[in-house]
């Protein structure tokens, strides 16, 4: 049977033991059959600075968000096709007007400490999840969330939607009701918490998984604090897998016999959030003036040694419905123009704030920094820690570095990042015919959805706060003995509950 990414949507029924399947890659199709058992370990960024234990929270560290996913279930994650496949809720419907959406508890769902999950645990999960992150993590308030009997859940918004289960993907994740402390992390998820020390944490097979239970006997996760140290330890065999370890590991790996180089495309967005509200760049021509003014193809090179692919200032390059027709080139002139017709001022320089985050962060704003002076636009890259970018950059100052995962969905990134109602509008981008587009598109099925996802694209593309200008391949390094890793870019590759070892 084949259902269509947008069939699933517009149906709201979601076919649990097809789309569990599509969610990942498989080890009984591709590499033969599976062996059980064995310890695989991981590698993944993060520093113990910004280490969270709450699942609710902002996981800005690669580590806590792989621990947090294999730990928790969350209602919907990504898939292939569709690119929302069941995870907690085994199912979901919505009524007439697509504004009452129900969704279905997975049958046998259990805490780990053995307690079913009930739709009142997942309530007060999710009200606590928008309490805690906002609009963008649960785009439903808390007082239209609730239980209808032991396993159903109603979500009830005040306008039609009908992509509701593509928006509760990745970070809905359920807790027992009333948890507060989350050093024992009792969730439901394929795999259970044995222990944690800084960051790092060993992970085992939860064998009363409502899914089909793992492989793996355990998942042991590493922190790493640089790239170049998660490299070297995959490369001299002190882990089995480096997660999203960049392409020059990737390049060094890729002659080897005993590793294997996996390849995502689409895997992550690495640009430049422009404050589109007030300051230097608020300035529509400003901003399309930087845009301009970057060798994309060049960027592609030097920052991504050529594992990514050029990108036109749209998040959302996945999409089936992603416009492959805008296009922007460098434009050296133009975009000199363009800054003197909005008065400019090329006598000073700005602060271009970045951070090493993801492969790649640093180098492509002193690449871009680089490239930018030959339009007389002068950038000051000014490298800080992580914490103290959250603190105080991201959101607030003129231009800074930004990066972004999960690109397969336009509508997805619009509403949580680029409407005038997000919390995480990191642009401070508030446009009224934005926003008309980005609710017709909610409500929408079929060719309206989209003509008003092209609409979204059109505005971004016209005079959206983002320089896009390419899309990194994810690369992750694994041992020749790891199969059955996702394929899929952005934040499906925390998706590690089918992986096992030759």
């Amino acid at each position: 049977m084949s259902l269509t990414r947008r069939q699933l949507l517009q149906s709201g029924i979601g076919l649990t033991a097809v789309l569990l399947a599509a969610a990942c890659t498989s080890g009984e199709e591709s590499n033969g059959t599976v062996k059980p058992g064995g310890t695989l370990r991981v590698g993944a960024l993060g520093t113990a600075a910004r280490s969270e234990r709450d699942p609710h929270a902002n996981l800005s560290n690669e580590s806590d968000f792989l621990i947090a996913s294999l730990v928790y279930d969350a209602l919907t994650v990504p898939g292939d096709d569709p690119n929302v496949v069941p995870r907690l809720a085994s199912r979901w419907e919505a009524d007439a007007e697509n504004r009452r959406w129900t969704f279905t508890i997975a049958p046998g769902a259990k805490f780990h400490n053995g307690a079913p999950v009930t739709a009142e645990d997942v309530v007060w999960s999710m009200r606590r999840l928008r309490s805690v992150g906002g609009a963008s993590k649960m785009p439903v308030a808390e007082n239209d969330i609730a239980a209808d009997g032991p396993d159903r859940v109603v979500f009830t918004v005040p306008a039609p939607n009908t992509q509701l289960p593509l928006l509760l993907r990745l970070m809905t994740f359920t807790v027992p009701q009333g948890t507060t402390d989350f050093a024992a992390a009792v969730g439901s998820g394929p795999f259970r918490l044995e222990s944690y020390q800084n960051g790092n944490a060993r992970l085992v097979r939860n064998e009363n998984w409502h899914g089909t239970p793992p492989s793996l006997d355990a998942i042991e996760v590493t922190m790493f604090d640089s790239v170049t140290a998660l490299g070297n330890a995959v490369l001299g065999g002190q882990i089995d897998l480096a997660s999203n370890v960049g392409a020059i590991a990737g390049r060094t790996a890729a002659g080897r016999g005993d590793l294997q180089v996996i390849r995502r495309p689409d895997d992550t967005m690495l640009g430049v959030a422009m404050r589109a509200a007030d300051g230097p760049f608020a300035d529509a021509r400003v901003r399309t003036a930087l845009r301009l003014g970057v060798d994309r193809e060049a960027l592609i090179n030097q920052v991504h040694s050529g594992f990514g692919t050029v990108a036109a200032d749209v998040l959302g390059t996945a999409d089936p419905l992603y416009d492959t027709s805008l296009r922007r080139s460098r434009d050296i002139e133009r975009a000199k123009t363009l800054l003197r017709e909005a008065n400019f001022d090329t006598g000073r320089s700005y602060p271009f704030v970045t951070k090493a985050e993801v492969p790649g962060e640093v180098e492509s704003a002193k690449v871009i920094a680089t490239q930018l002076a030959e339009i007389g636009v002068r950038l000051d890259v000014q490298t800080v820690e992580s914490a103290a970018f959250y603190d105080q950059t991201w959101l607030n100052a003129p231009l800074y570095t930004v990066s972004w995962g999960t690109n397969d969905s336009v509508l997805f990134l619009a509403d949580k990042l680029m409407t005038s109602g997000s919390n995480r509008n990191e642009t401070a981008f508030r446009d009224p015919e934005f926003d008309a587009a980005n609710a017709k598109a909610l409500a929408a099925t079929g060719d309206e959805y989209g003509r008003a996802v092209r609409e979204l694209q059109r505005i971004e593309f016209e005079r959206g706060g983002y320089l896009v200008w390419g899309m990194a391949d994810g690369v992750d390094i694994a041992a020749a003995s790891v199969r059955g890793l996702p394929t899929l870019g952005g934040f499906a590759r925390v998706q590690l509950e089918r992986a096992w070892l030759a």
